[in-house]
């Protein structure tokens, strides 16, 4: 069942291509000019693989030394090239994904959040980290036909566990998988039938324990790192030394302990306040469609709201673990626009138009709402690491850094 909210809409469309390839231009020079920087954080994290041994966040990395070997070409170039595809699958993903939207202004919003699609170009230090294979392979779980049942199933056996090990923090989304499988498979009461599905998590969740109880060793990282120096002249830095440095769940939460504050929460309160707002509205204005759903009404939460803020309570967990506070909300807000798309889609909620409509944003001038659209989407973005403020006017800022290193220095 499609929801009435979704219908064709060219004009949308044809500014989000538009919006798409201006990211892509930008990510793509960014990328090369920054390739070659000896402490980029992007390329520190696809340097991790297993010559060491088996470990966290070393499959792309060693895809990109076996893609390197076999073309005979540097790991740099390698990785750069495996990351230009990947940024360019992404925008496409995106674009089939979300095309044909109704043209809401709650929605349009939503959708130009700067902490989405403008995010990893604005701060250069998250364009093409790992985290944008999830991005995709969600999208690929959630575009699978819930007539599917079967499908749905092989992909929590494989697509996951791949999640797994490509990114390990996707365990903190977990919920929103598991929250689709109890609309696809209609097991809201059954706790037999919810517990045989669970069993499709096995192997994901055997990934994760291993990750967590059998950490590289240093002597095994000093393999791998010697590796890296010996046959690409590569040093193992920041999230490639993180392994060794941070390999414990205790030395993971006690790093951020230094940088907490009021002004930091304050400021990450507001900018989640203000970055989910449009989305979080419309999912206050919505319900499920199904009532027989009363594993969440129990709570007395009566729109899709209380379920989404249920989903992302894990979450928490990788604002208390890690450093990159920004790249969080970032994460946090792909995924659940993704989730969101897929309610749509599927006709599993009800958006309430008529409120919406009737919103003060929907009734003031369309002059005045293209001022709103670019004060909220265009003049503002977080930074990313905790401690850094709110940076300002990334659509003015990610051209004239362009110029600013082709020219200026």
């Amino acid at each position: 069942m499609i929801n009435h909210f979704i219908k064709k809409n060219s004009r949308l469309d044809n500014y989000l291509i538009l919006y798409l390839s201006f990211l892509f231009f930008f990510a793509v020079s960014f990328l090369i000019i920054k390739h070659d920087v000896g402490n980029d954080s992007t390329i520190s994290e696809w340097l991790i693989n297993y010559n060491g041994g088996f470990t966290k966040r070393g499959l792309i990395g060693h895809f990109a030394i076996n893609f390197a070997e076999i073309l005979n070409i540097n790991l740099r170039d390698s990785i750069l090239s495996l990351q230009i595809l990947i940024v360019l699958f992404f925008y496409l993903s995106v674009f089939f994904y979300v095309r044909n939207f109704a043209l809401e202004r709650f929605y349009i919003l939503a959708l130009f959040t700067p902490i989405f699609l403008l995010y990893p170009v604005a701060e250069i230090e998250v364009l093409a980290r790992k985290e944008i294979f999830i991005f995709i392979l969600f999208i690929l779980h959630c575009s699978i036909s819930i007539k599917q049942v079967h499908i749905f199933r092989i992909s929590k056996l494989t697509i996951l566990p791949l999640c797994m090990l490509i990114w390990e923090p996707v365990i903190f989304f977990i919920l929103y998988w598991f929250f689709i499988d109890l609309l696809v498979n209609k097991i809201y009461k059954n706790i037999r039938k919810i517990f045989e599905e669970l069993l499709y998590y096995i192997p994901t969740i055997i990934i994760a324990l291993h990750f967590i109880f059998f950490p590289i060793t240093q002597s095994n990282h000093l393999i791998m790192s010697n590796f890296l120096e010996k046959n690409f002249g590569e040093i193992c830095y920041m999230s490639c030394a993180l392994l060794n440095d941070k390999s414990t769940l205790i030395q993971q939460f006690q790093g951020n302990l230094s940088s907490y504050s009021l002004e930091v929460f304050v400021r990450y309160f507001l900018i989640i306040l203000i970055g989910f707002g449009p989305l979080f509205f419309i999912f206050y204005n919505s319900n499920l469609k199904n009532k027989k759903i009363s594993i969440i009404d129990k709570i007395n939460f009566l729109n899709v709201l209380g379920i989404i803020l249920i989903l992302l309570s894990p979450v928490l967990l990788l604002f208390a673990m890690g450093y990159d506070w920004g790249r969080w909300v970032h994460i946090s807000y792909v995924m659940t626009f993704i989730l969101f798309l897929f309610l749509v889609k599927n006709g599993f909620i009800k958006i309430n138009i008529t409120n919406l409509k009737k919103n003060k944003l929907n009734l003031i001038k369309k002059n005045f709402f293209v001022t709103i659209f670019i004060v909220f989407c265009l003049t503002w973005n977080p930074k990313t690491v905790v401690t850094g403020d709110v940076a300002s006017f990334p659509v003015y800022r990610i051209p004239y850094k362009l110029f600013k290193i082709n020219f200026l220095n």
